[in-house]
């Protein structure tokens, strides 16, 4: 099977004779932001510094250097860049071939040895799972599946909220006006309501935080108290009605060590900045100051009451994970909102020189927004006013939504149910997934479940159309049956959809290294949109037979493709809807 980079980059470097490591590194193929100039284009700017010569120059010399073969048709230089063109029928044969036979980059790749450390979705125990959740948890798993997917070892982290000021404020809550009976009921809401009430009444009643704090001191004591049972208890619960969602999401994770597992290990963390002698007093509080990092606020460690905090617990878990994952990155896919947090945090690495300091990687995203019934105006989902949204409930409505819309156009599917949920959920995370991840989301039913426009929906079903024409063909499922005999030439008239087949292996490898999932979403759109296009204008089931059995494999491995660059980003394939 070629490999269309490989092929071409080889060519390239026997062209311009003997490179150095680093000349060999400036050749960075990119698709052409115009196709009409080619299928692949170099930039020529990095290997013209290195030789000490105008882009425009190297571009010409390469390009009337440059030798056409089986596999590539031209070279031509426009500019500072070198455009080159595939022969379609190579093309066509090295992408659907390679898709059908789940080569890399289509199919997973080989074991790197990278490991990738994934802090993502973070709950607050004894809370509902709510909206402001969404974005990390589907963030973070995209992120999970396409690391995988390139070969890197991953771990996924819940880095679950189980500790702290926010808990004991819960904890004070049940302790002053909870009622056993309710608790058994249902924990999970009746704890959200109590927490409710507490923002309510300390606005009024400064000596809740105060007992809040006497609460927290006795669960860090450590001792087998009221406190710490409570926590237990509170803790199994959340985790059970966590996984809910998860599972409906397509979410796992590989390890679940919230903030209370640094309990034991915050000690020798304080002890490693207090040897270095950057642990300094200030107001009865130890901080680091980091003013020369131009952060102006201080990175407090120990509050004066000696209880600890985020960053205590977030320092604690850096050394663990150093230790235990060896990562070369550590991702922490956290709100925009935490971004000096992660300042800090970086800081305070740096402060002593810890190498694992440019490893970590605050990945931030914007907020989710809900149309506010009383302004019409779009705001961010909240918790702490009692209007939270929970997102068992979102989902359940997608699919009733779907559901109706099965019924009305489809209503002798068969697994509607199925179906239904695989849309709904879907369309919930592509959304989510769409734009880039620092933007804003804005949550819209209209918008979501249009099976017409960018969305889950239409990408969901230009699989479950591939599927159908080959259901009708009666096509053979393995990829040696369907690709026996074909001439690639037949192909030659489906360039845009090969062409853009093409791009997933840099798509994928782009949304790793920029930690943005967007990428791979939206090339599922446009896949499916040439897809869609071609079989406008070109049959598959009334074709002559060889021309049928070519298209047939084009259409097996679109919806393949579609099928695993949906799958990396948590949205599931349907064969029917």
């Amino acid at each position: 099977m070629i490999d269309l980079k490989t092929h071409l980059e080889s060519r390239v470097a026997a062209t311009l004779g003997s490179l150095s490591d680093e000349e060999r590194g400036a050749l960075l193929l990119m698709p052409p932001k115009n196709r009409d100039h080619g299928d692949v284009a170099l930039g020529c700017f990095q290997l013209a510094k290195l030789r000490k010569a105008a882009p425009p120059q190297i571009a010409n010399d390469l390009a009337a250097a440059f030798e056409p073969d089986e596999v590539i048709e031209s070279a031509t230089a426009a500019g500072p860049f070198v455009n080159f063109k595939y022969r379609r029928s190579a093309l066509a044969e090295a992408v659907v071939g390679g898709i059908l036979h789940e080569a890399a980059p289509f199919g997973p790749a080989d074991a790197t040895g990278t490991s990738i450390v994934i802090d993502f979705s973070s709950p607050n125990i004894a809370k509902p799972f709510h909206m402001g959740h969404l974005r990390s948890t589907v963030i973070g798993a995209a992120l999970g599946r396409i690391h995988r997917h390139l070969g890197s070892t991953v771990h996924g982290v819940n880095h679950l909220g189980d500790w702290g000021m926010p808990f004991a404020k819960m904890m004070t809550a049940y302790m002053k006006w909870g009622e056993q009976s309710e608790l058994d009921a249902n924990p999970m809401r009746y704890m959200f309501s109590l927490y409710v009430r507490y923002g309510q009444e300390a606005k009024n009643d400064p000596s809740l935080d105060e007992e809040a704090a006497r609460h927290f001191k006795a669960l860090e004591s450590g001792e087998d108290n009221e406190e710490r049972r409570m926590w237990q208890f509170l803790r199994d619960e959340s985790l059970k009605a966590f996984q809910g969602p998860y599972d409906r999401l397509q979410v796992s994770f590989d390890h679940i060590t919230g903030e209370s597992f640094y309990e034991d290990k915050m000690a020798p963390v304080l002890k490693r900045y207090e040897d270095a002698g950057v642990l300094v007093e200030s107001e009865g509080a130890e901080v680091v100051e980091l003013k020369e990092f131009g952060i102006k606020v201080p990175c407090i460690l120990r509050k004066t009451d000696g209880t600890t905090l985020y960053h205590t617990r977030d320092l604690a878990a850096v050394a663990y994970r150093e230790a235990e994952f060896a990562p070369h990155r550590l991702l922490y896919v956290v709100g925009a909102e935490q971004k000096l947090h992660f300042q800090q945090l970086i800081a305070v690495l740096k402060k002593i020189d810890d190498p694992v300091a440019p490893k970590v990687e605050h990945v931030p995203f914007g907020l989710i927004l809900a149309k506010s019934e009383e302004t019409g105006k779009w705001e961010k989902f909240a918790s702490r006013g009692g209007n939270a949204i929970f997102l068992d409930e979102v989902l359940d409505e997608a699919v009733a939504n779907v559901r109706g819309i099965i019924a009305e156009k489809n209503p002798d599917l068969e697994n509607a149910d199925e179906v239904a949920e695989k849309i709904g959920v879907g369309a919930i995370v592509f959304n989510d997934l769409k734009n880039g991840r620092v933007k804003d989301v804005k949550f819209d039913w209209d918008s979501m479940l249009n099976f017409d426009g960018e969305t889950g929906p239409y990408v969901q079903y230009a699989g479950a159309r591939l599927s159908s024409i080959l259901r009708k063909a009666d096509a053979p499922d393995s990829a040696a049956s369907l690709l026996e005999g074909i001439d690639w030439k037949l192909l030659e008239d489906a360039a845009p959809v090969l062409l853009t087949l093409h791009e997933f292996g840099p798509t994928v490898q782009r949304a790793a290294e920029q930690s943005e999932p967007s990428a791979v979403t939206n090339l599922m759109i446009r896949i499916a949109s040439e897809i869609h296009s071609y079989l406008r204008d070109h049959h598959v089931l009334r074709a002559d037979d060889e021309t049928r059995r070519a298209r047939l494999a084009l259409v097996a491995a679109s919806r393949k493709l579609l099928a695993t660059g949906l799958g990396l980003i948590g949205v599931q394939a349907v064969d029917e809807m």
